[in-house]
């Protein structure tokens, strides 16, 4: 009984470090042995620079997108170029509308993906820094200076800018919120220590002479172009002053929803890029490992603990672990059930258990779709 305490005790701590003892170690790492980022604040400008928007009937998008990316600050030369995947509405005529303003339309007929859009979009572009976005957001009026600026530094490869999505007043809304928010400072601080693990889809950047073609089916363009730079030896810098505005709140099903592909983007990695699990291979890996990986481990080992615990239930020990996690999981419902209830005893663990399900769900969507990933991603 006493082992089996003890292994109940180990997961728990596995659990607090996949969500809490990680961040902690990062933010004492980033202030104890810090990297310094060689650039001046003026090298940035002067130089041209690419964007890159990959769409799929976003006809009622991207003319607004458009004009708030050639009214974003830049010094230098620009072009856009608008990919549009497999169009079937009047996108194309609309994005042609800018011509005069640098912005290039390349169509597809056929609907191919984000991958096999960058696949043909990044090669287009004129100039060596690349930005990365999407059709719904839009970007802070000084976000492409402040994407570009860290690329004064040779070792750095991509840049991550930071996206901006407001609170959902739902239940597990603030508990969601509160991931979100970690996982920003989380971010801050690996970019400061060494590298981020991957970068915001809806804003980032990459040096164009750096990327190589990706499988077509790819789910998580923007941690994969990322991690194979990082493991070339690149790092991976984080901008938070570079930001993107999202006008979807920050709704629990949403995030769900998101969250979801993001899972099953993470299995595929596992699957297509084992070595990165290698010391050898990628100094990284450790990093990888606790922010991507273990989180998908998360909502099996809750399943261990709890039957576990009842195996325990004998000892003193088992019975205050069932109460723990029972009143935990109550207040998880409440949180889901009764947002008005708007309470952070409620709605932090409802928006947990909405992340741990999320988790959970994403292997059995992996494992369905795995002979065709592409249907879990929809360009907008």
């Amino acid at each position: 009984m006493t082992v089996l305490v003890l292994v109940i005790l180990s997961l728990l701590a596995l659990v607090f470090y996949t969500h809490a003892g990680y961040p902690l170690l990062m933010a004492l790492l980033s202030r104890l042995q810090p990297r310094a980022l060689h650039h001046s604040e003026g090298e940035a400008s002067g130089q041209g620079i690419s964007v890159v928007i990959c769409v799929r009937n976003a006809s009622d998008l991207i003319g607004a997108r458009l004009k708030n990316l050639i009214a974003c600050d830049w010094g230098g030369p620009r072009e856009i170029v608008v990919y549009c995947d497999g169009c079937t509405d009047d996108t194309g005529d609309v994005a042609r509308g800018f011509v005069d303003h640098g912005v290039l339309v390349v169509e597809n007929a056929e609907p191919r993906g984000k991958a096999a859009a960058l696949n043909v979009a990044i090669p287009l572009c004129k100039y060596s820094i690349v930005v990365l976005c999407d059709a719904r957001q839009t970007f802070a009026p000084a976000a492409l200076k402040h994407l570009a600026m860290p690329f004064g530094d040779s070792s750095v490869m991509a840049v991550s800018g930071l996206l901006e999505i407001a609170a959902s007043d739902a239940g597990g809304g603030q508990g969601v919120d509160l991931y979100w928010r970690i996982e920003r400072k989380l971010r801050e601080w690996e970019a400061r220590y060494d590298s981020v693990i991957g970068c915001t889809g809806a804003i980032c950047a990459i040096r164009r002479d750096a990327f190589r073609p990706l499988d077509e089916d790819t789910i998580l363009d923007d941690v994969v172009i990322p991690m194979r730079l990082a493991v070339e030896g690149g790092r991976i810098y984080y901008e938070p002053r570079a930001i993107a505005y999202d006008p979807q709140m920050l709704d629990p099903e949403k995030e769900k929803r998101r969250k979801l592909r993001t899972l099953v983007g993470n299995y595929q990695m596992i699957e297509r890029y084992p070595t990165w699990l290698l010391p050898t291979q990628n100094r990284l890996w450790w990093q990888l490992i606790s922010h991507k990986y273990l989180r998908l481990a998360v909502p099996w080992i809750l399943v261990a603990i709890a039957l576990l615990s009842l195996a325990a239930s004998s000892t003193w020990i088992g019975e205050a672990l069932l109460l723990a996690q029972s009143v935990a999981y109550a207040c998880a419902a409440v949180g889901l059930f009764l947002p008005q209830w708007r309470m952070r005893l409620f709605t932090i663990p409802a928006g947990f258990l909405l992340l741990q399900w999320s988790c959970a769900m994403s292997l059995i969507a992996y494992l369905r779709h795995r002979q065709d990933l592409r249907v879990l991603w929809t360009v907008r």
